[in-house]
């Protein structure tokens, strides 16, 4: 009986062709993590040629790609999931290169693992666990199963540190999060949306030339320090402007 790890020809009006054993190897993922994400949507199902073996292609390798890089930026599998449902149905293997460079390029630096003995070096102070607790409430570290070990944004630590000492109570801190969380979604959705209808969906229909994947990461990079300026600017003068009206002129507290 045939097994999927039988070689097959390339079929030149497809492109190469995968077993699913040689698509694992070249995504650098396991077999079972291919399946698991076919069962899950996230993946199309193979091509089912002779002898019930299945054919995978070059966008089943795009799109584990696409994957693997949106699970780097610390995406949950459900949101992998709607993320993925809302590309076209009709995306190439380059097309899914093109976006999975584009994620990549506008991607916060990873997190790291750090003990707790480190973090208070870093700190410079010694941590309580309530001190812990407001660190993760604000999004500077995500504790883990050991609790002498957490992911760490480091370029939160000194911000979050300054604020442990603010009389904010932690529920205060944990709601400010959310509301500011959802609203930075709902910016970051629209602006996603302008992004794919006005530069993505008018490049895919004209641009051959490969010198565009290059032209398109050095935007992506360049417009991701004019979008946060933006974003903060706004933010420090609606804040203001909220500031003054509820304490008055004079009595309102600095916003920037």
């Amino acid at each position: 009986m045939a097994t999927e790890t039988e070689e097959q020809p390339e079929q030149p009006e497809r492109g190469p062709t995968f077993t699913v054993d040689e698509l694992a190897a070249r995504a650098g993922v396991t077999v079972r993590t291919v399946r698991f994400y076919g069962t899950k949507g996230l993946l199309p199902p193979p091509v089912i040629g002779p002898r019930r073996v299945g054919h995978y292609g070059p966008d089943h390798l795009s799109r584990l790609a696409l994957i693997e890089e949106l699970q780097r930026q610390g995406m949950t599998l459900a949101a992998i999931e709607r993320y993925l449902h809302q590309l076209p149905p009709d995306l190439s293997a380059r097309d899914l290169a093109i976006h999975r460079a584009l994620v990549a390029s506008w991607a916060p630096e990873s997190a790291e693992e750090i003990t707790r003995r480190e973090l208070e070096r870093r700190a410079g102070r010694a941590l309580s666990d309530g001190d812990v607790d407001r660190l993760a409430a604000m999004g500077v570290l995500d504790k883990s199963a050991d609790p002498d070990v957490f992911r760490l944004d480091s370029t939160l630590l000194r911000l979050g540190v300054e604020l442990l000492d603010v009389p904010i109570a932690h529920e205060t801190i944990l709601a400010s999060r959310t509301v500011l969380l959802e609203h930075a979604r709902a910016a970051a959705q629209e602006l996603s949306r302008l992004f794919r209808e006005e530069v993505w969906n008018p490049y895919r229909e004209s641009a051959e030339d490969p010198d565009h994947l290059a032209a398109m990461k050095s935007l992506s990079a360049h417009m991701q320090p004019m979008v946060i300026q933006a974003l903060v600017t706004a933010f420090q003068r609606s804040l203001r402007e909220e500031l003054r009206a509820a304490f008055g002129t004079e009595q309102a507290p600095a916003a920037d």
